[in-house]
């Protein structure tokens, strides 16, 4: 396995390095955004780490850059700032996962290993979800509704795809967190409350059918209503 950190502190680079080669992988480093850019882009990696306070091209930018010229690329933000606000533009931006520092490698690279078993269960033939006049191809990751074309982000898609999944099953927020995002950090976070309402702007703000449903006190469920 081939893996991309970008990071320009030393001591964070150091464990990071260290501790991966351990486990068996090859680890690239770049000290800079721009330099990130240009290894991500023209390398073959099977998952990037990038902080988001970088010299050059910030890691939110460089995020998104990366996902779209390879969305199947799994994406680590590893970085110091650990608002609600951060974690949601990090998300918002692409990366797949979210952990802040000072962290401990175990964490690291238990969320490694989750989303490398993600990525490599990607289907390789068409597949389509259809519930009422939403349908979902997952491997495309496109969603039409009424056979209009609706735009997601990566974080909106995922949330989208794994509710279309459980249909008719209510989700709670330890469910989501766990299998969306592979987090499991404090309950305090409306992370999801946050992409559930970017979701329902999207998915049911024009239609009289609405599938996304709150079940009070237990979480979300996508259901036909």
């Amino acid at each position: 396995m081939n893996l991309l950190l970008v990071e320009d502190e030393p001591n964070v680079v150091s464990v990071v390095v260290r501790g991966l080669s351990a486990e068996g992988f090859n680890v690239s480093v770049a000290p800079d955004g721009n330099i990130g850019q240009t290894m991500a882009l023209s390398g073959n990696f099977d998952l990037i780490i990038l902080d988001i306070m970088l010299p050059g091209i910030n890691g939110l930018e460089l995020c998104k850059i990366i996902k779209k010229e390879k969305p199947n690329v799994p994406i680590i933000m590893l970085t110091a700032l650990d608002s609600t606000e951060n974690v949601v533009n990090g998300l918002d931006n692409g990366a797949d996962d979210y952990l802040t520092k000072p962290f401990k490698f175990a964490e690291l690279f238990a969320r490694i290993r989750m989303l490398l078993r993600r990525y490599s269960g990607i289907i390789s033939l068409d597949q389509t979800i259809n519930i009422a006049d939403l349908q979902i191809n997952v491997t495309a990751k496109s969603v039409k509704r009424a056979d209009q074309e609706i735009t997601l982000t990566a974080t909106e898609y995922r949330l989208l795809e794994f509710l279309a999944k459980n249909k008719s099953k209510i989700l709670s927020r330890i469910d989501i967190l766990e299998n969306v995002w592979d987090i499991d950090f404090n309950l305090g976070t409306n992370v999801v409350d946050v992409y559930v309402n970017y979701l329902r702007k999207k998915i049911d703000k024009n239609s009289d059918q609405k599938l996304i449903h709150t079940a009070v006190g237990l979480g979300y469920v996508l259901k036909e209503s």
